[in-house]
């Protein structure tokens, strides 16, 4: 195997970097707000999908991990992740089975929007001694899962219920961002109904790192599960959830060609950024060149955009900063850990492509 790098200088791009000291901060900051205004964080592991890291959330305080898929979840357990929470409609046999082998490993919690979702985890899970938590999950304004009114909620609570293996844990949403103040309203509706049917919510669970920093004054939210917040990227910084300094990932790429005076090619393409802008007008930027965006992906390439008069070498590395740092940790195998140009460690990304 090749020696590991000890510097920046040493690594072959395109490669992504974690600043280790950026990332530990923004987990401290997190952690402590969350400890300030009295709610448990569960960090959404499908940011980073390396234990370290989740190991690292939970030394610092975190309740548990937020995984999205069965396949997260076995990673995590078998690396020794005790709490994990799976908010995600789970269906078929074959995906029940290895659900009901994870949760005689861990402290296992899902969710649920429909009668029939909780009809396979009543068939499966029927032990009353080691009943599944079961959360029912709201739509809140994202218009993605969820059941859409408070009587909805109550007839799937009731269903999970009156399943022996099961018990109703409380409520889930994932909120659009901006729109917190909506989700919290329909949270409370729908806490509200369950409760005249006499359904106690013990979790009341909402996500969203731009969301989180909020004052939870009169907030119904027990538990928050931010993802990107431990690496942060320019969707972030966009909505005012970070600043250049807090980002954390970067990816590392080369100057391959610099056929005009206005474009430069990177070796680096949507095989190594994600190719979601987010509302951006393009796919990054190069730090402390704010000046020289990503402008075009194909596969194996990057264009960049280049000002008149600016200085761009052909053989030049250049670190950039992703619009979405999460679809970013599954592009690649390995990560460089970095402090300054020092190079900490290289962890493989366990949890890379686990979607199943």
């Amino acid at each position: 195997m090749p020696e590991k790098p000890k510097t920046i200088a040493e690594i072959e791009t395109p490669a992504v970097l974690i600043d280790v000291d950026r990332a530990a901060a923004n987990i401290a900051k997190a952690q402590a707000h969350a400890n300030r205004v009295g709610v448990k964080l569960r960090p959404h592991i499908k940011t980073h999908k390396l234990p370290f890291w989740a190991k690292t959330q939970v030394e610092a305080g975190a309740a548990g991990i937020t995984c999205q898929k069965i396949g997260e979840a076995e990673v995590m357990a078998d690396a020794g992740m005790a709490d994990i929470f799976l908010p995600y409609n789970i269906l078929g046999e074959a995906k029940l089975a290895r659900l009901l082998a994870l949760h005689r490993r861990v402290t296992l919690s899902v969710t649920a929007d429909s009668t029939e979702t909780v009809a396979g985890l009543a068939r499966t899970f029927t032990d009353a001694a080691r009943r599944l938590s079961v959360l029912v999950e709201c739509e809140t304004g994202m218009s993605r899962c969820g059941v859409e009114t408070p009587a909805e909620a109550v007839t799937v609570a009731k269903a999970i219920a009156a399943a022996p293996g099961l018990e109703f844990g409380g409520l889930m949403t994932y909120p659009a961002a901006g729109k917190a103040d909506e989700a919290e309203r329909r949270l409370r509706e729908t806490r509200d109904a369950l409760a005249a049917a006499g359904l106690v919510c013990r979790v009341m669970t909402s996500g969203g790192t731009p969301d989180m920093w909020r004052s939870q004054d009169a907030t119904v939210v027990t538990e928050y599960r931010p993802g990107t917040y431990i690496y942060m990227d320019r969707s972030q910084i966009a909505r005012g959830a970070a600043t250049l300094g807090d980002c954390a990932l970067t990816v590392l790429a080369t100057v391959v060609s610099r056929p005009t005076a206005s474009r430069a090619v990177l070796d680096a393409g949507s095989k190594a950024f994600s190719s979601d802008t987010l509302g951006l007008p393009d796919f990054g930027e190069i730090v402390g060149r704010p000046d020289i965006r990503v402008t075009k992906l194909s596969e194996e390439h990057g264009v960049l955009t280049v000002p008149e008069g600016v200085s761009v070498a052909i053989g030049e590395r250049v670190r950039v900063i992703p619009n979405h740092a999460c679809v970013v940790s599954n592009l690649f195998d390995e990560v460089y850990l970095v402090s300054g140009d020092r190079v900490v460690d290289v962890l493989p990304v366990a949890a890379r492509g686990k979607v199943t």
